[in-house]
């Protein structure tokens, strides 16, 4: 069975979203700028969320 190219992407988002989740943690452990690392984090999710309501559209 093949795989949907959409939901591949959306499970690559969601890696990388607790990716960034726990590099924020730890940025924010050791008392570093994590301000680039929430940027980031936040377009992933945006991404995310474009990908799950059009595929939930189709």
């Amino acid at each position: 069975m093949e795989e949907d190219p959409d939901t591949y992407r959306i499970l690559r988002l969601r890696a990388e979203i607790l990716e960034l989740g726990s590099a924020i943690r730890q940025l924010q452990r050791d008392g570093l700028d994590d301000a680039a690392a929430q940027l980031l984090i936040a377009r992933k999710r945006a991404q995310l969320d474009h990908l799950v309501k059009t595929q939930a559209a189709s």
